[in-house]
């Protein structure tokens, strides 16, 4: 997937009716980026080729939803409050294409995206390009040139020169080999996503397989990537090309960035440092395509061949980790790089699908975990691992009578109603009908062959507390789409045919976002099992340490004396 823009990406042009915006619009929306409006304050309420025009960044978010995405092409000393203005607006990313941006505008920038948890390409970028997938800025020229000559593939690319990044993309294609990403950083000495920054990104993109890197003389972006590559946190093949190698201290090498001053970033240190981590250091720019695929290839031979003897001799194989002296891989992720850069959720992701996940996936898993981590001492499989551990049973024997409990009648639910959603789901699209009129009929279908709708009403709440913070919490992290659409159609559905409230209990909540995320039905009722083991285990122990052996456990008559919290 590329990184930083896709078509799912909401975009917004702040100075649209400008000469530049309106030319850039054009492009981008083209190319397929989806430009949702544009802002130049006095022209709300004009459109620029179809695409609503507002004053405020503010007004155009609460009249067309949600924004990924501000690209400014705005005056340079205007840059400042549209920067800040996009950020109040909740906007993480903005590509600032705009050059001669005061430096300490640029300063205040930073400042004020940190604050807001934000990000930005520039000031002095082309922007962002991702062949067929989209556009950020003034990459590419042409929709139509860009089409025809840029492809998708495994080389990311990430540079310090607008122009020399789009030859580089132009001699990679024309050599036959893909691209996933190309990113223009900025010229200028103080931009916002440096080398570094992308190249992590790059190491998450599963879709790129290695990065060519363009670097000039000055600033110390170079030695940071190199710092990347040492430390672990990019491990791909790097390929690299330092402009500048002629050029004298205090010479300005063709942006505002480049320039030496005193023994700091010379083109020598940054080659040296770049080739002690590993990278490989093209000596002439017309070298690159060739480097690419020789990298290429010789990637491709690795995968092909096995990696040692004992692979070799294997029975059996499997794609979930490997093991190897001090290296160990989940889903080919080196597993030191994923510690305290991503979360047990986002890990449970990525073990059980194979793709590393965004942040909004880890959030929201972490949220169904806690939503179903216990129900009380009523639960059979609460009773059946407090039963065993009356008996003197380890923890683990415990904990296992109360995994083997849950089945069809208890902790089934959530399988059953992804089951459920899905065949709603591709009766629509069979029958080309509305959400609403899937619903229905799946609905009625159930009621005459008089079988149970998982996922609505509960046998003790009338009001779920979880269902509706879990679904409020996947449109806040735009996790939201066909599932949880289905999921209240058919809550509709039922209500409208029986007369009666059947609110969306938990299991139905987990069940729509759950295949909105992208896990299969036979997984449903595993994070059902993973949220109620802390449970479990925590019944286990009170049982062990609190009750008597071999006592006679009420499965209703009993009560609560620990702390309230409100």
């Amino acid at each position: 997937m590329p990184i930083l823009i896709n078509k799912t990406k909401r975009v917004l042009i702040q100075g649209i009716t400008g000469r530049e915006g309106v030319a850039r619009t054009k492009l981008m929306s083209n190319y397929g980026t989806q430009v949702v409006a544009g802002v130049t304050p006095g022209k709300g309420g004009q459109t620029v080729l179809g695409i609503p025009v507002f004053d405020t960044v503010q007004e155009a978010c609460e009249t067309v939803g949600k924004i990924d995405i501000s690209v400014l092409f705005v005056p340079a000393p205007l840059v400042l409050g549209a920067a800040l203005e996009a950020f109040a607006a909740d906007i993480k990313l903005l590509v600032i294409v705009p050059d001669r941006v005061p430096l300490y505008d640029v300063l205040e920038i930073a400042a004020v995206a940190k604050k807001h948890g934000a990000q930005f390409v520039g000031p002095n970028t082309l922007g962002i390009l991702s062949p067929d997938a989209g556009v950020l800025g003034m990459m590419g020229g042409r929709a139509e040139s860009a089409s025809e000559w840029l492809f998708p593939g495994p080389v990311g690319i990430t540079s310090r020169s607008g122009g020399i990044t789009t030859s580089i993309a132009y001699y990679i294609a024309q050599s036959g080999i893909g691209l996933s990403t190309l990113a223009h950083v900025g010229g200028d000495s103080v931009v916002g996503m440096t080398h570094a920054d992308m190249l992590r990104l790059f190491q998450k993109d599963e879709q790129t397989k290695l990065v060519v890197l363009f670097g000039e003389i000055g600033t110390s972006q170079e030695e940071e990537a190199a710092h990347c590559v040492a430390s672990g946190e990019f491990t791909k093949p790097l390929i690299a090309y330092i402009g500048g190698k002629a050029a004298k201290e205090g010479t300005r090498f063709s942006h505002a960035g480049a320039i030496i001053e005193g023994n700091k970033g010379t083109h020598e240190g940054k080659v040296r440092r770049l080739r002690e981590v590993g990278a490989v250091v093209a000596e002439s720019f017309s070298d690159i395509p060739q480097l690419v695929a020789e990298t290429l290839q010789s990637l491709k031979s690795e995968s092909a061949a096995p990696t040692s003897k004992s692979v070799k001799n294997a029975s059996w194989y499997t794609a979930i980790t490997e093991i190897q002296p001090n290296l160990i891989r989940l889903r080919g992720h080196r597993i030191e790089n994923l510690i305290g850069d991503i979360s047990f959720s986002q890990a449970i992701y990525l073990a059980l699908t194979g793709k590393l996940p965004d942040k909004s996936i880890g959030t929201i898993l972490d949220a169904i975990l806690v939503s179903s981590i216990d129900h009380g001492a009523t639960p059979p499989s609460t009773l059946a691992a407090r039963t065993a551990a009356s008996t003197g049973a380890a923890i683990n024997a415990a904990l296992s009578a109360g995994l083997l409990s849950i089945n069809k009648h208890h902790g089934g639910a959530i399988e059953a109603c992804m089951r459920l959603i899905q065949t709603a789901l591709d009766n629509q699209q069979a029958e080309k009908c509305s959400v609403e009129d899937a619903a229905m009929s799946l609905v009625r279908e159930y009621r005459q062959s008089k079988r149970r709708l998982a996922g609505f009403g509960h046998r003790i709440h009338s009001a779920d507390p979880r269902s509706e913070r879990l679904l409020k919490l996947a449109s806040q992290e735009k996790l939201a789409a066909d599932g949880i659409t289905m999921l209240q159609a058919l809550r509709d559905a039922l209500s409208e045919q029986t007369e009666h409230d059947f609110p969306i209990n938990v299991d139905g909540a987990i069940a729509a976002i759950l295949l909105d995320i992208g896990i299969e039905a036979p997984l449903g009722n595993t994070f059902f099992m993973m949220a109620r083991l802390p449970g479990l285990i925590a019944h286990i122990r009170e049982e062990q340490t609190r009750e008597r052996p071999m006592r006679v456990i009420h499965p209703r008559n009993h009560g609560y004396d620990g702390e309230r919290h409100e």
